[in-house]
């Protein structure tokens, strides 16, 4: 079996909570909104412009990778039904994106991290739109890709193959860590990737892992990660 030289990371939901992160930062846009273009929120709550953008979604399937350009896309609509003035539109984004990137970390992530970049190169792939550099993390990582620069995401394996290729090694060498049994795990191992399941709820999760999907491992912290790390390939990568 060839050995492990590179681990890849999913983010949101693996490496911080990403629930709590977007409802503040709808709030704080909400709440600017309120001041710099009172007709939106006279006429929409923060609910129904979330169902407006499913809606556009639904309509426009290329938006599934570009979640900030969707947001952009039906607040723009937004303004122009309200006859507000669609430039502060990107203002708005501003405050939002802002706000995306302020993430509280799980307790396992900054101890672990350094140690496992000591042993294997570590990259990211999310279909999420997260800064590393505005979060405090890119220092940990070689590689960073981002679904919406990159033109598809997960569980295309182009973008797991492209991840391999910045880091320089081949799929078989590099371990791909996630929350998301289909998007993750599944998609990682059709591209040649080993998948690894990071299950922080353990048993209170509510999300099951499909029987078609057999993970190369599972994980509930970053700890049981680093110790499945050396197991499978003794002292790492490098």
């Amino acid at each position: 079996m060839p050995s492990i030289k590179a681990v890849l990371f999913d983010l949101d939901d693996t490496l911080w909570p990403i629930a709590p992160v977007i409802a503040r930062a709808e709030q704080d846009m909400y709440e600017w909104l309120r001041t710099h273009a009172p007709a939106v929120t006279e006429r929409f709550t923060i609910e129904a412009l979330r169902a407006r953008r499913m809606e556009l979604l639904r309509s426009t399937p290329h938006f599934r990778f570009d979640m900030i350009g969707l947001r952009h896309a039906g607040l723009s609509a937004a303004f122009s039904e309200c006859n507000e003035d669609s430039s502060r539109v990107g203002n708005a984004m501003d405050i939002f994106n802002r706000a995306r990137n302020r993430v509280d970390l799980f307790e396992d992530v900054q101890p672990v991290l350094p140690r496992l970049s000591e042993h294997w190169l570590l990259g990211t792939i999310s279909n999420g739109p997260a800064d590393l550099g505005a979060i405090g993390l890119s220092h940990h990582f070689r590689s960073s890709i981002a679904a919406y620069r990159f033109g598809t995401g997960k569980p295309d394996p182009k973008i797991f193959l492209a991840a391999c290729e910045l880091l320089g090694v081949a799929p078989q060498e590099a371990v791909y860590v996630g929350d998301d049994p289909l998007l993750d795990v599944e998609g990682a191992q059709r591209a040649g990737l080993k998948g690894v399941w990071m299950d922080r709820e353990g048993e209170r999760a509510t999300r099951v892992m499909p029987a078609h999907v057999a993970p190369d491992a599972i994980c509930t912290n970053l700890y049981a990660l680093e110790h499945w790390l050396h197991t499978t390939s003794g002292t790492g990568g490098r």
